[in-house]
């Protein structure tokens, strides 16, 4: 045995034991390899602080998960002295238990079948398990004879299964085998004997590999009539045969005529054999499947015949008998890992994953797909130049994360003025619950928002109602489970290998997440040109956001492991960078001339002024400047830079923002840390939420395109750091947020929902709409007063505001003379064409135009008559009590005005309700009325004035 022990040894595997065959009462040494396996401890720091999880698989278990006698299992994520490991050095660690059925306390009687165990941290957060993340086993033996290979290493898999072989033709391959009792031994390779011992409990051969395909080990022991046998299959791949691709063909799946047949192509540079494994060949290694390479060695093709049209089949390639991936052009996959998650409703018929067959991402083809139907094809994009983008996540828009559910909401956008929908990243990211920053299939639209025709068909509808569809990509990286992350990578330094033709092994800047890609490459090039023409075209939409667009560049900014980062060198003028993107713009117009390019770049402006001048958007973030002015702080409260004139730009083509994803919301900010003042606090609900309808008065009468983050204008106020459970954390920033759609029932949110709606219908208004995109603009935006001046040659707008929390003056000179016109309440003032003092009170603002057109612009003017119904006033509790309540159905929106009067028609009491929805509503008695209106006992009247509607109730009150 001894013999077989220090073999063993030498030829170490994931999991070694010592004893080979343990029973059930034996003392057991484990030792593991951290280098093998999925390498989760692979050159752990703290090499005291690892442990085991460990318990038993019995013959009560229902599975294989069903762990029994689990050792101290309270809590995976605390460290158990008594589980601790001991370091042995080079990156191994072993644990001994003493007595197994002792040690795990398992009843006599009970069988011990198996020993589970993973190696972890002390923290449970990083752990040591097989290639495929799969638990590991140890088998507990009997005293029958029974036997096992020790080479080619096993992985200890609940069934155990080899490490990958990679052998070639002509390659030797070392076969160990050992037994519990002399036995009889023999090896056999492809059916012909290799060796053979008699009375010995271990046998070695090292044959030749003389021919490719399937191959096949058999090791067998006799004691008198009982045997033991067991079987390694593998493959060894033929020299790949050398042929140059079919004309026509390009990276990915190529649909051949006739829907039965497809030809794939991988871009591998510097592999030596591809294998296709799918539906279509039962997952099984074959020469057949064996992939053609190209005389330049960087392309792999195979034609795929006799294929069902319609039928989805599922594939991966093997890639030099070691790794498997999905193709990354592929259009769908399937991901055992979260799409159990996805429910049929959001994603109805979704193929099964081929368990049991294959692990990992699977990409699907299907010949024949039924093609979605246009049903709008003369539409017209926006002028970039006046786009008012609605930037949104469809997971915390709508509460079915469907594609179906969000078309539904695209007359609401319309309505509010909205021309393009921007859409958080919907390409495949890794999880379901993400942001979408972290991609890994570009191709293919994610599951969890639903089938790829209810994509497009949002798309449709949003083009039938003439708005436009953008489309937020992360370019600028990919995440481990890109195949194209996987082909090339180095593991033992965790990163990309130096010969990834797409990504860099450590990022050249500041801020990356992922996996840096190299835009200098022009196998980059290529695939990011893939990507755009794809989507431009397959699902018509109009372009881009790209994010981090700074980082296209291959100018090193960092130290050579991607650390200690220079922020500020890597914002200055880049040449390099700005030829990258002049490339890719270009080449996106080729593909769909006028199509967005909108960047959030966030340079030096002497490198935006050049690409905006080319022809790109550029995102303007103005959130803190906006946020000090309506919390009522002068200091960094000039939000100026939203002008693409102020920053010496020829061309209006800032899109300028108060939100965004990634900024926090306004009314967050305003409720939480809002100025006050002697009788003004903007910590109040009402106040903020007006103070918000000054900034966009002044945000959205900026010239150049705008954009809007979901529910600001319902000023959303949950933190862009809300936890799940309504907690504010940093670490919650991508968590799910409230879905708000029930502020439209708030009277002060709807308000400032129409006022946005209100603005932006100016901006479309013919005899406006050229202001907005144009650069005439003058400004005094840097004090608490602040005024904005748009002119063209006959339609001026005047924006004034203050956003102090005390009443405030200021001087503004009018471009002309005359009357001019409040755009929100139709009120007239008369210019003088010079300079005029105005005063107002905190967060009072007005628009004012030089030409009437209130009556056209569904403003929140409220003295309109009412013709959709009878205003109704009930009072609960009459004779007067101190909890009377005044209950109010009201039959339209409008303005709601509430008096009380006495017999003698003296007023008492006034309370301005303000702007209200249509709806019932209730009012405290003694809130409208005050402590003192009623004093006395006698008859009261209460004067409910709505839309020009009057409706009076008699009130008694008496002792």
């Amino acid at each position: 045995m001894c013999l077989f022990l220090c073999a063993n040894a030498t030829h170490a595997q994931l999991l070694t034991q010592i004893p080979s065959f343990p029973q059930d009462n034996s003392n057991l040494t484990i030792v593991v390899d951290c280098s093998k396996g999925n390498q989760g401890l692979y050159n752990y720091a703290t090499t005291s602080d690892v442990y085991v999880h460990t318990g038993v698989i019995t013959n009560l278990s229902a599975n294989s998960s069903d762990w029994k006698y689990v050792k101290l299992s309270a809590n995976f994520n605390t460290p158990y002295p008594a589980l601790q490991a001991a370091y042995l050095g080079n990156n191994k660690y072993s644990f001994t238990i003493n007595n197994i059925r002792s040690f795990y306390g398992v009843p006599a009687g009970e069988t011990i079948k198996k020993i589970a165990i993973l190696f972890r941290n002390g923290a449970g957060t990083t752990v040591q398990r097989n290639s495929d993340a799969s638990d590991m086993y140890l088998s507990v033996y009997d005293a029958s004879l029974a036997g096992k290979f020790t080479q080619p290493p096993l992985q200890p898999k609940y069934i155990p299964a080899p490490e990958t072989i990679q052998k070639n033709v002509g390659d030797n391959i070392a076969i160990s085998y050992v037994t519990s009792q002399l036995a009889n031994l023999t090896l056999a390779l492809n059916g012909t004997a290799v060796n053979a011992i008699s009375n010995a409990d271990s046998i070695y051969a090292n044959p030749v590999i003389t021919t490719g395909g399937s191959q096949q080990i058999i090791a067998t022991g006799i004691v008198g009539a009982v045997n033991v046998s067991d079987t390694i299959n593998f493959f060894v791949s033929n020299p790949s045969t050398t042929a140059p691709l079919p004309a026509g063909v390009g990276d990915g799946i190529n649909y051949e005529p006739g829907d039965t047949s497809v030809i794939l192509v991988l871009r591998a540079p510097g592999k030596t054999s591809i294998n296709v494994l799918g539906d279509f060949n039962n997952w099984q290694q074959q020469t057949s499947n064996q992939m053609f390479k190209t005389p330049d060695g960087k392309f792999f093709w195979l034609r795929v015949t006799g294929l069902t049209p319609v039928t989805e089949y599922a594939y991966q390639y093997l890639v030099d008998n070691m790794l498997t991936i999905a193709d990354p052009y592929t259009q769908k996959i399937l991901d055992p890992s979260n799409d159990q998650f996805i429910s049929a409703a959001t994603y109805p018929n979704l193929k099964a994953f081929p368990t049991g067959k294959t692990t990992g991402i699977v990409s699907l083809l299907q010949t024949g797909e039924p093609a979605y139907s246009w049903q709008t094809n003369s539409y017209t994009r926006p002028d970039k130049h006046g786009l008012i983008i609605y930037e949104l996540l469809a997971r915390d828009f709508v509460a079915t994360h469907a594609w179906s559910t969000l078309k539904d909401t695209i007359s609401y956008l319309k309505n509010l003025g909205v021309n393009t929908i921007e859409i958080m990243p919907f390409n495949e990211f890794e999880g379901n619950i993400s942001w979408g920053y972290n991609p890994d299939f570009y191709f293919a639209p994610d599951k969890y928002y639903g089938p790829k025709n209810t994509l497009k068909a949002f798309v449709d509808e949003c083009h039938k109602n003439g708005m436009a569809v953008v489309m937020d990509i992360a370019l600028n990286h990919s995440f481990g489970s890109s195949p194209m992350v996987q082909l090339y990578f180095d593991a033992a330094n965790n990163r990309p290998a130096a010969d990834n033709p797409w990504f860099n092994p450590e990022p050249k800047h500041a801020f990356n997440v992922g996996y840096d890609m190299n835009h200098e490459s022009l196998d980059t090039k290529y695939y990011f040109d893939r990507i755009t023409s794809f989507w431009l075209n397959e699902y018509k939409l109009d372009g881009f956001r790209f994010d981090l667009a700074k980082g296209f560049t291959q100018k090193q900014t960092c130290d050579n492991n991607g650390n200690n980062c220079d922020v500020g060198a890597w914002g200055n003028y880049d040449s390099s960078r700005v030829a990258i993107w002049k490339r890719y713009y270009d080449s996106i117009q080729t593909y769909s001339n006028n199509s967005y390019v909108i960047l959030e770049h966030f340079a030096d402006n002497s490198e935006e002024t050049v690409l905006s001048a080319y022809g790109m958007l550029l995102w303007g973030n103005e959130n803190y400047a906006f946020n000090q002015a309506t919390m009522g702080y002068s200091s960094g409260s000039d939000f100026s830079q939203g002008l693409s004139t102020v920053r010496g730009w020829t061309q209006p083509t800032l899109v300028t923002y108060m939100e965004s994803h990634d900024e926090e919301r306004l009314m967050y900010k305003n409720i939480n840390f809002g100025n006050a003042g002697a009788s003004y606090n903007v910590k109040d609900v009402g106040t903020g939420l007006k103070r918000n309808e000054m900034a966009a008065a002044f945000c959205f009468m900026m010239p150049g395109p705008k954009m809007i983050w979901q529910f600001g204008e319902l000023g959303y106020d949950y933190s862009i750091n809300t936890c799940q459970d309504l907690t504010v954390n940093n670490n919650c920033r991508t968590d799910p947020k409230p879905l708000k759609w029930d502020y439209l029932q708030n009277s002060g949110r709807l308000h400032l929902h129409n006022v946005y709606a209100a603005l932006l219908k100016l901006r479309a208004n013919p005899l406006f709409q050229a202001g907005f995109v144009s650069n005439r603009v003058d400004q005094s935006l840097g004090g608490v007063f602040k005024w904005l001046k748009l002119t063209t040659d006959t339609s001026n707008i005047v924006v004034i505001g203050n956003f102090d929390i005390a009443a405030a003056t200021g001087s503004v000179t009018f471009q002309a003379a005359g009357v001019w016109y409040d755009y929100l309440t139709g009120e007239t003032i008369t210019a003088t064409g010079a300079a005029q003092n105005f005063t107002l009170q905190p967060g009072e603002y007005h628009v004012y135009l030089n030409r009437n057109v209130t009556n056209v612009i569904p403003t929140p003017v409220f003295n309109i008559p009412n013709s959709q119904g009878q205003l109704k006033i009930t009072l609960l509790g009459n004779p007067a009590q101190a909890g009377t309540q005044l209950k109010i159905e009201l039959p339209a929106n409008g303005k709601l005005q509430i008096s009380l009067f006495d017999v003698m028609g003296r007023q008492g009491a006034s309370y301005n309700a303000g702007y209200q929805p249509k709806g019932t509503y209730q009012f405290l008695l003694s809130d409208i009325a005050g402590n003192k209106a009623l004093n006395a006992t006698g008859i009261y009247f209460v004067k409910i004035n709505f839309n020009n509607q009057v409706v009076t109730a008699k009130l008694v009150v008496g002792k």
